[in-house]
């Protein structure tokens, strides 16, 4: 009688580990299916002909890629790293840069000229090396990536392609000095 209550209990332990592990390979399944669903949402590949982002409007393109802003990030670093250069003036005033440049190309609009948008670019550009000029050190490797990166998708987002501009580098090359 003992030996059959121990392999009951076996036979419902293993059981319950089978039902569990079967059950957790679903559930991650699901995860997966709804971690897709939001990085679709989130992800702004805009301007790209793999662009899931259709449906959006001009300005909404251009708007979505304030989600790249990377200065969030540069303001953990003067906490953390103790990084003096990303006070909360330089964040701030690099932010200004980009959403002056966003506004600026949300009013020329998507049919806007090709000439005033790069215009814009060129003057964002140029306010991002003033602002590297008067404190050195605020656009070292990580974030002169950053920076082209984001650049780009607006570049994208305008309706222009940052292919088009210094030998394929993008637009930022053309005035960057950083």
């Amino acid at each position: 009688m003992k030996k059959m209550t121990y392999l009951i209990i076996g036979v419902l332990i293993i059981g319950g580990i089978a039902f569990l592990y079967a059950n957790s390979k679903e559930t991650n399944k699901n995860n997966l299916k709804t971690l897709d669903n939001v990085t679709e949402k989130i992800q702004p590949e805009i301007g790209t002909e793999n662009s899931k982002n259709y449906s959006l409007t001009y300005s909404e393109k251009l708007n979505k890629t304030k989600e790249l802003y990377p200065f969030e990030k540069w303001r953990a670093n003067f906490f953390e790293y103790d990084m003096e250069q990303y006070t909360e003036e330089n964040c701030n005033e690099a932010k200004s840069i980009f959403d002056n440049l966003i506004s600026k190309l949300i009013k020329l609009g998507e049919n806007g000229n090709k000439t005033e948008k790069e215009k814009c670019f060129e003057i964002a550009i140029k306010s991002l090396n003033k602002l590297n000029e008067k404190d050195t050190g605020i656009i070292e490797t990580a974030e002169r990536e950053d920076l082209c990166e984001l650049i780009d998708k607006i570049t994208l987002a305008s309706g222009l392609n940052p292919k088009d501009y210094a030998e394929g580098e993008g637009i930022a090359d053309l005035w960057r000095e950083w």
